[in-house]
């Protein structure tokens, strides 16, 4: 039997994809197994009429050992 543990974090990219890579690689530092990641939000930052960054909320599913 295994017990999966969810952590809530927030991370910044210059795109999407780049946002989830962020967060997971930072917490992949402190957290072993992650298993799945969903992206809860998404906010885009803007400034003069452009997007210049892109915030995410994720949940993390990792496996406790």
């Amino acid at each position: 039997m295994s017990v999966a543990k969810i952590v809530e974090l927030t991370a910044t990219g210059d795109s999407v994809e780049n946002a989830v890579e962020n967060g997971v690689a930072k917490a992949s530092e402190t957290l072993r197994n992650i298993q799945h990641v969903y992206v809860d939000a998404l906010e885009a930052h803007c400034e003069d009429g452009r997007v210049t960054a892109y915030h995410v909320h994720l949940k993390l599913t990792f496996v406790v050992d």
